[in-house]
Order: C-alpha cells, then structure tokens, then sequence
C-alpha cells in the first residue's frame, strides 16, 4: 500500500531556518540534520553519527554488524527475517540486523530523531519519493561505486529505477514496490452473472452495479465499490484514466481541469445518485468481510487478502480502471533501500552487500510470494517460485502484466501536504456529496502554493523519470 510521511508543505529553505529553531516538519526538506544538515554531495563517512543500539545475535559478534530499520511489521517483517536469516547465514562477514518500526510514518519520525540523536541505523526504506527530504540533509550514500555487471540498477524494472536517483546519482534501490489493483469479490460476481474477469472500465463497473445490488449482504444491497477517506493513491490512477493529470511537468496545477472535474463528478455520481459505491471506513475491511463486493488496494495485499478470505469467496483482480477509450495507467508504490551516512564505511559495504544479495532473482521471488509486492528484479519473472505463483493464482498473473502501465505520480502525490489535500477533496464528495468543481478548485489552490514553495528543490534532483 502506497505510504507518505506526514509532511508539511516547507521548503528547504524554510526548514533549514525552522530547524535552526527547533522546529519540526518537512516538504521535500532536510529532515531533521543537525545543525541545518549536510551536503548531499559530501562522501560516504559522516562523522559523528554512531550506529544506534542494537542487539548482535549470539554467534555472530565477531562480523561487520548492520542495522536495519524496517517499516513492516506481521507477515512482511516475517518474510523479511527469514532472508535475512539466509543472508546472514550465505557468508561469514556480515551480520544483518533488523528491527520492526511499525510502518513509513514512524520510521520517519523515528529516522528524523536519530538524526539529531546522531545515533542511526545503517539501512532504512522509505516509500515512493520520502526519501528525498533525507537527500537534502546530507544523510543517505550514493550507491552508484557498488555497481557492477552483476549488480546495477539494470537488474529492475526500470519504471522504477529513476525514483532512486537525484542529480544523476543513484541513493535507492527499488525493493518493496507496489502498484494499485483492482479487487473484487469473484464469487459473487459469478452467482451475479457477471464475468468472472471483472470490470475493464468504470462504465462496467456502473453496468455491473444494478446486477450485484440485487444480492443482498445484512439486509443491504451489495456495493460495487467502497471508496475511503485516503484515496489519493488510487485517485492518480483514476484522474489518468480520464485523460487528465494532477499537475504537469511544468509545476502547474491540472486538476481541476476538464478531465479531473469528469473523473470525480462521475464518481459522486456512481456514490449518491446511483448508489452503486459508499465512502467506508476501511474498505479492506469491508471487502474481506463481504459487505462490498469491489475495492482498491495494493499489489503489496494480494497475498494478506487472499489469506484472509480463503474459504470464504474467491477473490479477482483486475487493472485500476479507466473510462472508455481512455488509456490506463497507475502510479508507481511501495519503497526502496537506502544506506545512511554514518561514521563507518565498513558497516556501508556491507549494507550494500545486503543489497546485492536481496537483488538476486530467488530473492526477489521470495519477497513477491510472500507479499504481494512486485518481484522488482527483472529475472525474477522467469524463475520457478513467481511461475508457479500465477499458475497456481492468477490474480499475481494480473499485478504482473499492470506493470507496464506502472510510472512515477505526479508532483502532488510527492508531498503528504498535497496528498492529503486531494484525499480530502475525494473525501467531500464522496462522503457529503460536494460537487467535483467545488472540491478541486478548492484543493487546487493549495496544491499549487505546495508545488510553488517546492519547486526548486524539485529541479535541484533533475528527476529523470520522465524523459
């Protein structure tokens, strides 16, 4: 699932005064550096920033230890244990020690204090373009002198690569990468009569909507879809898929524009006059529960929501759904490894030892299978572990081939400021009924101070991702 920190719309600018105060609170911003923070460009080893406590598993003193703060926790912390166990026990040099932080938002606040604590882990993982405002703090090392023929940012897919680079250096490897999907509940589709490989676009899903209302669930209608408060994510989606955009390239606003006033009306349409979908508190819930019968959500929950409704329906997948004649495409999740700059460069190879390590194809099977996260490295598709996960569901078969239509969000969806203005715009209509162009205008004004405040740290990476 798509993650962003809690961010301010600042500046760097801003931030580096607000530090100087200390203040807290970020943009794309130096997050927490001492002293105003760092260089970016500076090299590997920043003195004075001690590795933060850590226990050492018996037998394993004597090595290179390496501490990582990981934003999982349940069965993706577990499947991240067991290769890191595996690691740990392939050589005799490093050990790697990982530590659960619960999700994106406490690393980063957990992250911003070790900072100024100047006591930080080696490896951390931050969704999507997070890992931005710690570039501008001077606290992650450039991984580009460790790559090789063996291991370079070759070996991904390479929608995803340029996410990790600023200023033509590279300070994240894809990981733990996502895409939204389309679910919906299969089982009642069939007894429905609707096809069992769900909607295309969003004028099946209204076709189909009178067809799952007669099923009754607690005396209620079934719901096509459930919508939730934190839409956002998968709003980039659907403003795509109306031919529109939440900005442009040149930093101005688009989303009141004709397309996204289409794309939003439609859907308080599809909510308050023809009842087909509801704003719900959590839409997975609903979903596994059975009281909707379609919801969005992350490649990252296929397996988590497969586990959960076993033996209760068959769930289905489809592409993030456009209108007619419109093309699709999804904006890019999830989060990528970075090292930190520390007073060690030893504890940095061996970090990015670790890197290479879960780069190799099994390993990112591994990950996938276990997850639901993308296998990222490419050769990963080819192996037995991925073959025989879709064969067995195809649902995996589906998130494989969206892929394609996977690119970098546009430059609202880097800030959490502006991210939570376009989730509270969807939220007005889709819980109150508010019109689209009340909404968006309302919301497009901010979102636009947002990208003004950032524009320059923005040009300062010359993201590639679009080129």
């Amino acid at each position: 699932m798509s993650s962003f920190s809690h961010l301010s719309p600042l500046s760097r600018r801003r931030m580096l005064a607000a530090l100087a105060l200390g203040a807290a609170g970020t943009g794309l911003a130096a997050c927490g550096a001492p002293n105003g923070g760092g260089d970016a460009s500076d090299g590997p080893v920043r003195d004075g920033f001690a590795q933060a406590d850590l226990k050492i598993p018996a037998g394993y003193e004597d090595r290179t230890a390496v501490l990582f703060w990981a934003p999982w926790t349940g069965g993706a912390f577990e499947a991240l244990s067991g290769m890191i166990t595996e690691f740990n026990e392939s050589q005799e040099d490093v050990v790697v020690v990982a530590e659960s932080v619960g999700g994106y938002a406490e690393l980063n606040q957990k992250f911003t204090a070790a900072l100024q604590a100047r006591a930080v882990p080696d490896i951390v993982c931050f969704p999507e373009m997070q890992w931005l405002q710690f570039y501008f703090s001077g606290a992650l090392a450039p991984l580009d002198d460790y790559f090789d023929d063996e291991w370079s940012l070759d070996v991904y897919l390479q929608n995803y690569v340029a996410e990790g680079k600023a200023d033509g250096k590279t300070y994240v490897v894809p990981f733990a990468r996502s895409t939204p999907l389309f679910y919906f509940n299969k089982t009642r589709y069939l007894e429905a009569g609707l096809p069992e490989e769900g909607p295309s676009t969003w004028e099946d899903l209204a076709a189909f909507g009178p067809e799952l209302a007669k099923i009754q669930v607690d005396g209620r209608p079934l719901a096509a879809l459930a919508f939730t408060a934190d839409d956002a994510w998968h709003g980039q989606a659907d403003i795509w898929g109306f031919g529109g955009a939440n900005a442009n390239q040149d930093f101005a606003v688009t989303i009141a524009d004709d397309p996204g006033l289409e794309w939003l009306e439609w859907q308080r349409k599809f909510i308050h006059e023809d009842k087909f979908g509801y704003l719900a508190q959590a839409a997975g819930t609903d979903f596994t529960s059975g009281i909707s019968a379609g919801m969005r959500g992350s490649t990252a929950s296929l397996t988590g929501t497969t586990a959960a409704t076993e033996g209760v329906f068959e769930v289905g997948t489809a592409f993030m759904l456009a209108k007619e004649g419109q093309e699709k495409a999804v904006p890019t999740g999830g989060s990528g490894l970075s090292v930190v700059r520390g007073d060690s460069k030893d504890r940095q190879d061996a970090a990015a030892q670790f890197f290479r390590f879960l780069a190799l194809p099994e390993q990112s099977a591994a990950w996938h299978a276990a997850t639901g996260y993308v296998p990222i490295v490419q050769a990963a598709a080819e192996t037995s572990t991925v073959k025989d996960l879709v064969a067995k569901n195809p649902n995996y078969g589906v998130a494989l081939a969206q892929l394609e239509n996977a690119r970098t969000a546009d430059y609202t969806n880097w800030f959490q400021a502006a991210v939570t203005e376009i989730s509270s715009a969807q939220t007005k209509v889709y819980g109150d009924g508010t019109s689209a162009e009340d909404a968006l205008s309302a919301a497009a004004t901010k979102l636009q101070d947002i990208l003004d405040e950032n524009r320059e740290d923005i040009e300062a990476i010359a993201f590639e991702g679009w080129k």
